[in-house]
């Protein structure tokens, strides 16, 4: 290991760097083994020599099944991802925005890429609830648990992750806490808070490509990830070994369910031919399908968005599709499903207004009217 070196017989010079060096080792072990731990519990063997350990972001994307989530330590504000690659390696990810992993749940399939210049959800949501200058835990709190959207109803720990945020950035001297439930803000919080994160080593992106496991994908009747998958030419990212080898053989499946269905034929070359648009297909098939299951308990008839259609009414909520996460907009007669952006969220339980464009909508938010999400 280079760490000692013997001079004479017996006598041993111990190198400069042994003590760091082992305390390394030690706790790159303790990684290891944490790693077959999360796998294990959900049924899975790698090779150890398939782990791959991330200091800081990836340099390139990463994209896989997410076995494990927590804090990196007892005082961090970030978690650390588990991610079992299609690439056929594991990976442990440090320095994840838990703002940005809310979504990124256990099974959940993610892209975690290089570092986002982009400023923190948190950060932002910081600034929106602060009044005056001033942050309140307890303030926050109440806000989220009335608009019931912390995935999880884990509200205490949704604020908290602000809050060590705050921590992190009063070492900085960016905010100052004036009592457990009060900090003070400053009016270019963002900006600065900003500037603090591009001095550190940047936080890895996140970005959750599927809510829905790949059993559960195989039969679905929407437009799936393995969807977005078989349409793509270029499958040489996806390695036949390890959770690569499990997307390959689900998107297998997932082939012969669409020809089962009519979607999809085979040509006599052995050649797939899907339909056309299938994609939109897909989505459109599910939207019908779940509009109708919630008009039976909302008690009003739904209707389905055509592209190009102005859409208003109130946002009640939201809807997890296989196809993707929709917003949910009734009038006193109807309601109808619209494709979800972040953007829209603060609007929850108020009148809002947008116009149907593919697959996404042009919100017309107060003053930000006409803005594309």
């Amino acid at each position: 290991m280079g760490l000692a070196t013997e001079h004479a017989p017996g006598v041993w010079e111990l190198g400069a760097r042994m003590e760091p060096a082992l305390r390394e080792l030690g706790e790159r072990g303790d990684i290891i083994r944490n790693m077959h731990k999360a796998l294990k519990a959900d049924g899975l063997e790698r090779d150890p020599m398939t782990f791959q350990l991330h200091d800081a972001a990836p340099t390139a994307p990463i994209t896989g099944r997410v076995v494990d989530k927590y804090l990196t330590d007892e005082m961090s504000e970030n978690l650390t991802l588990v991610v079992d690659g299609i690439d056929g390696r594991t990976h442990h990810v440090p320095g994840i925005d838990p703002a940005r992993a809310e979504n990124a749940r256990i099974g959940s399939i993610i892209e975690v890429g290089p570092a986002d210049t982009a400023g923190r959800p948190s950060d932002r949501t910081i600034a929106t609830i602060a009044e005056d200058g001033l942050y309140r835990p307890s303030r926050h709190l109440e806000q989220a648990r009335f608009e019931g959207r912390v995935p999880g109803g884990d509200y205490e720990g949704y604020v908290d992750s602000h809050v060590r945020r705050l921590e992190a950035l009063r070492r900085a001297g960016i905010v100052e806490r004036i009592d457990a439930d009060l900090w003070r803000i400053p009016e270019d919080f963002e900006s600065r808070a900003a500037t603090y994160d591009a001095g550190c080593n940047r936080l890895a992106s996140i970005r959750v490509v599927s809510t829905v496991d790949l059993e559960k994908q195989i039969g679905a009747d929407g437009a799936t990830w393995l969807d977005r998958r078989l349409v793509t030419p270029d499958a040489s990212d996806i390695t036949p070994a390890g959770f690569g080898q499990q997307v390959r053989e689900a998107m297998d499946k997932r082939r012969e369910h669409h020809i089962e269905q009519g979607d999809a034929t085979r040509s006599r070359e052995g050649h797939i031919l899907y339909r056309r648009n299938l994609l939109a297909n897909l989505r459109k098939r599910e939207v019908a399908r779940v509009g109708a299951e919630m008009a039976e308990s909302k008690g009003v008839p739904f209707r389905a968005a055509a592209d190009g259609e102005n859409v208003s009414g109130k946002f009640t909520g939201t809807a997890q599709l296989s196809s993707g996460k929709f917003a949910v907009v009734e009038k006193s007669h109807e309601f109808t499903l619209v494709p979800w952006r972040p953007v829209i969220d603060r609007q929850l339980g108020r009148e809002v207004m947008g116009v149907v464009q593919g697959q996404s909508v042009s919100w017309q938010l107060g003053r930000q009217r006409g803005l594309g999400v």
